[in-house]
């Protein structure tokens, strides 16, 4: 899985950079952190966060987010260490796409 680059919103302002979606990426967790996915494909598609935690032994449902088609556009986050934290590195989180076809996405800070 690829680490998508963190992307820091400034007082002087971001243009983002958005990449190709790829079947499954990783980005860095973060009380500030968020992806927004834009869709431009026919078809709506989903974004699915790996949950790691546990609550009383229990693991947490991953997050799915649906992006609706043509003109879908979706910020999801926080991506949290406390809820998505890879148990390998305890810092970066699985993320994957239903469909990679026209959809790009960012990785920013706030």
């Amino acid at each position: 899985m690829a680490l998508l680059a963190q992307q820091v919103v400034a007082l002087s302002g971001l243009t983002p950079t958005y990449s190709a979606a790829a079947a499954s990426t990783t980005v860095t967790c973060g009380e500030r952190s968020f992806l927004h996915v834009k869709n431009t494909n026919g078809s709506s598609m989903t974004v699915t966060l790996t949950a790691t935690a546990k609550v009383r032994g229990q693991a947490a449902a991953d997050v799915v987010v649906t992006v609706p088609a043509t003109t879908g556009d979706k910020m999801i986050g926080p991506i949290t260490a406390d809820l998505f934290a890879s148990a390998a590195d305890g810092v970066s989180a699985a993320i994957t796409y239903s469909s990679t076809t026209s959809v790009t996405v960012a990785n920013l800070v706030i």
